[in-house]
């Protein structure tokens, strides 16, 4: 297939994977000093402001990426134009930042999507990350246990951190007990705001999860 289709680099074109050497090399990292719990930049390396205000289920945020550059194109080839083969490259990204960033996790569970627009769009690109990164760590996925019962629109298109909260609050359940017990990695393309994780969060916990870390390929940072 790779003779007929031959995979390109969707930074500069260059043949022979999603991912060529030399873009990989300028990827956008988002390195310390940051906040430890939302993972935002921090000049200081303590809890920020923002974090400090309120209070939160979800234990830290971690992302190896900025929101930027090579990156965004990368997620958007998977996320809306069907790239579901760029899945395991970029799933070993987040393998790699593990390995040298380590979370306290036991399980792995992706961030859903409503029923509606999983049928829209016919695959779940958090999905595919979080089984390339179960293979590739040996860490067990959990699936179907953590539902989107709620639709709604785009965190994307919201107007700031409150109205994003608001957006997801209340919008996932958990069908049954399966993390109970387990400290989980949630996992999923990009954070935003960290609302969604958030409201994810408390969901797991409120079915007795003792830990949950967020992680997710890239941040946006926004003022």
């Amino acid at each position: 297939m790779d003779s007929f289709f031959p995979r390109r680099c969707v930074g500069c074109g260059k043949v022979g994977g999603f991912l060529c050497p030399e873009c990989l090399g300028k990827l956008p990292r988002l390195v310390p000093p940051l906040c430890p719990r939302c993972g935002r930049p921090q000049a200081s390396g303590i809890v920020c402001p923002s974090c400090r205000q309120r209070k939160t289920e979800i234990n830290g945020i971690r992302s190896p990426f900025r929101f930027e550059e090579v990156i965004r194109k990368a997620v958007h080839e998977l996320k809306y134009r069907n790239l579901k083969a760029i899945s395991p490259c970029l799933a070993e990204l987040l393998a790699d930042y593990l390995r040298s960033n380590p979370l306290p996790g036991e399980a792995l569970v992706c961030v859903p999507l409503h029923p509606r627009r999983l049928r829209e769009r016919g695959y779940n690109q958090s999905s595919l990350l979080t089984k390339e990164l179960g293979r590739l760590i040996d860490l067990p996925v959990i699936e179907d246990c953590l539902i989107r019962v709620k639709q709604a629109q785009p965190q994307v298109r919201a107007v700031d951190v409150e109205e994003r909260r608001r957006n997801v609050a209340g919008a996932f359940a958990c069908r049954d007990e399966k993390v109970s017990g387990k400290q989980i990695i949630l996992v999923d393309d990009v954070c935003t705001s960290g609302a969604t994780l958030e409201s994810c969060a408390e969901t797991l916990k409120n079915k007795g999860a003792t830990s949950v870390w967020g992680l997710t390929l890239a941040r946006e940072i926004y003022n």
